[in-house]
């Protein structure tokens, strides 16, 4: 590894809210505050988290990247050029932790490609608090993302992947778009086989906190509110 070059942190942050320092530890702090390049999704909310977890940082000191869906590859490329030049970087996260079921992971290749040393750094990621509160097959799961918003694709999908749980003892996690939350839930609720396995995970970290898991049929005792709310789903099926 060429000492030479600054290095790429992986910097997570809180999935809502909240105090930084209730979740996140000291040596995030620390690095934020060592680090004055920022690649990140949204520079609003990033220097709102910085001057949140750093506050006494200056805002103008601060060199922001965007990485979001309008990027260019070709521009994305020279965000990692502070560290060819020996400046470290901060890959910021807009919730949990970078680079899974979030944005960047060709950044952190693109680091590796270039001899870069990567360094994550530890924070809340709801799919992992998710399966570890669900009580279901922690030793073997799979994250699967978004389900097809067209109606005949989903429930396909839905029996698919409750099948799939099946046949390899898995455990199947999925996240939505907040504000479609609602009609997922009752998706999974009519579509499930009734002896199948749902934890719903909302608000993971936060006051509002709501992890529970039941068999499907045991889900019409309970009316969560769901909307808008960040939530993970999982499903097992024995």
């Amino acid at each position: 590894m060429n000492s030479d070059k600054g290095n790429l942190y992986l910097i997570p942050t809180t999935l809502g809210d909240n105090e930084p320092l209730e979740v996140l530890p000291m040596s995030v702090k620390k690095i934020v505050e060592n680090v004055y390049c920022f690649i990140v999704e949204n520079e609003k909310t990033a220097r709102r988290f910085i001057k949140k977890i750093s506050p006494r940082k200056s805002q103008s000191s601060l060199k922001l990247f965007v990485l979001d869906k309008y990027t260019s590859e070709l521009e994305s490329k020279t965000y990692l050029d502070p560290c060819i030049q020996g400046k470290h970087v901060g890959l910021l996260s807009e919730a949990g932790v970078p680079a899974i079921a979030d944005p960047g992971a060709n950044i952190v290749l693109q680091a590796h490609q270039n001899n870069i040393k990567v360094v994550p750094l530890v924070g809340p990621s709801s799919i992992t608090l998710a399966m570890m509160s669900s009580g279901l097959n922690g030793q073997n799961f799979a994250f699967n993302g978004y389900l097809p918003i067209d109606k005949s694709e989903r429930k396909k999908a839905i029996k698919n992947f409750e099948k799939l749980s099946k046949t390899n003892n898995q455990s199947q996690i999925f996240i939505e778009t907040p504000y479609r939350n609602e009609k997922l839930f009752g998706d999974f609720k009519k579509l499930l086989t009734p002896s199948t396995y749902l934890c719903v995970a909302a608000d993971i970290t936060l006051p509002t906190e709501y992890i529970k898991t039941f068999q499907t049929v045991d889900w019409k005792n309970e009316k969560p509110n769901l909307h808008k709310r960040p939530c993970i789903f999982i499903i097992h099926k024995n």
